[in-house]
């Protein structure tokens, strides 16, 4: 490619490029995320191959690079992340999104329409022709097993159990369930209720969408700002009733605790709250638990720290109160033990266990509660799999992806070669993508929720869920 028509690349790969700039004049995730990551190796190959050549990366190599970005959240600059969703942003808006991306993105849709004729979707995996012609139509790996659909969603069962209703008195939380969990593995979120409710907690299944990560993973920019907004307003309205905020999705946590207040303490809405002058920027500073502020001037840091995020045209007071008052189930358990509210008279649960802390649950800043709560339990062994920087690779729906799947599988085996070298019995993480991908590279090993081993433990009779 001659530089005339570098110059006059699509500004999503103007965005991509940008990262690949700011990357290799710092080299450092070069070491950093080599092992644990499907964008930096691939980065840092463009790069070396521009060096050697002179010749900078091709419009497609570009947009290659992008998809390899599965906002996991272990690389240390958000800004990295940024950029990359505003190039998928940009190239959908340029190119649009291919009918077969954009069905497999749409987790919540897909799950909808299928629940309501399960037994026909399923007829229809179990027939071969079918199958691969449905994986064919929608661009998914030939290799990749697809989920069967529960004869009940989680969102028909908590209506008919009366869940759909705000409940009357004090304590009650709001569960915010996630698409995986609602249309692919219900039994995950019935057994977050019966935990809630086993320690005296009414549940309230407020109306809800996608929380957008699946979306916004290709681009699809508009549809995932109409779910935040109306997720946004059913989850503070609740909160508002008196109700606490809980989901048992790490993603669902993620996107809505980090991906989506990033840049709101920048806003004007925001310095407005919190008094700032005229030449400066407070910046909330939480530590030992008190509230306080770091005053920057805004003649300097100004320009940098900016609410100018895909979500900058939502209410940044709202993004931040959500990001704020919502908690991952672990944590919320976590903090009722602390407070010695937590029931814990648990049944034996006899197992040796490998446990997984997902990406997006080691990217909240909140420690490893289920492993402290799980720890409980008697008779049950759980030692942990994997470190700080292990990923699954599985990126939710782009790991069905027949462009990203034999990608995902190479990264995901380093993991799995852990997992298996700790010869468990089962394996527990409270994601649900990592479940998928556990159960793709490791059928021989069952996979569970914590959530669903904590049920287990307070049931009666142990073997009640085998």
């Amino acid at each position: 490619m001659t530089q005339e028509a570098y110059q006059e690349q699509t500004s999503s790969c103007n965005f991509v490029r940008q990262v690949m700039d700011a990357c290799a004049d710092c080299n450092t995730c070069r070491f950093l995320m080599d092992e644990s990551c499907l964008f930096f190796p691939e980065l840092y190959r463009l790069y070396d191959k521009e060096k050697e050549t002179g010749q900078p990366p091709a419009e497609k190599e570009l947009h290659r690079l992008a998809d390899m970005c599965t906002l996991c959240g272990l690389c240390p600059c958000p800004d990295i992340r940024a950029d990359i969703v505003r190039a998928k942003i940009a190239r959908a808006q340029e190119k649009g999104l291919p009918a077969g991306v954009r069905l497999l993105a749409d987790v919540q849709n897909v799950g909808r329409w299928g629940c309501r004729l399960p037994g026909i979707y399923n007829a229809l995996l179990r027939a071969p022709g079918a199958a691969r012609t449905l994986k064919h139509l929608a661009g998914i790996a030939r290799d990749r097993e697809l989920p069967r659909l529960p004869k009940e969603d989680f969102f028909f069962w908590a209506n008919r159990k009366g869940l759909t209703g705000l409940p009357s008195g004090n304590p009650k939380a709001a569960y915010f369930a996630g698409c995986t969990a609602a249309y692919l593995f219900p039994e995950v979120a019935r057994a977050a209720v019966a935990v809630l409710k086993k320690n005296g907690i009414a549940v309230y299944v407020p109306p809800q969408q996608c929380c957008g990560m699946p979306t916004l993973l290709e681009g699809e920019d508009s549809l995932t700002r109409r779910r935040v907004n109306k997720n946004l307003q059913a989850l503070l309205d609740a909160a508002e009733s008196g109700c606490d905020l809980v989901c048992s999705c790490p993603t669902c946590g993620f996107f809505m605790k980090v991906l989506l207040q990033e840049g709101a303490f920048y806003s004007r809405a925001y310095q407005e709250s919190v008094n700032a002058g005229e030449d400066e920027i407070r910046i909330p500073d939480k530590r030992a638990g008190i509230n306080r502020h770091v005053s920057l001037q805004k003649s300097v840091y100004g320009k940098i720290l900016k609410d100018d995020s895909c979500f900058s045209d939502i209410d940044p007071l709202a993004r931040i109160n959500l990001s704020e008052k919502i908690r991952d189930m672990g944590q919320y358990l976590d903090h009722l033990h602390d407070k010695g509210y937590l029931d814990t008279n648990f049944c034996p649960v006899n197992a040796r266990m490998a446990y997984f802390a997902p990406c997006h649950q080691r990217e909240q800043d909140m420690g490893s509660p289920y492993e402290k709560i799980l720890a409980l339990v008697p008779g049950l062994e759980i030692k942990r799999a994997g470190g700080a920087m292990d990923c699954c690779g599985m990126g939710g729906s782009l790991g069905f992806k027949e462009s990203f799947h034999e990608a995902s599988i190479r990264l995901g085996r380093r993991l799995a070669e852990k997992i298996r070298a700790a010869a468990p019995e089962a394996i527990v993480t409270e994601c649900l993508s990592c479940r998928l991908q556990f159960r793709h590279l490791m059928p021989e090993i069952r996979v569970f929720h914590p959530l669903e081993i904590l049920k287990k433990a307070y049931d009666k009779k142990e073997d009640e869920n085998d």
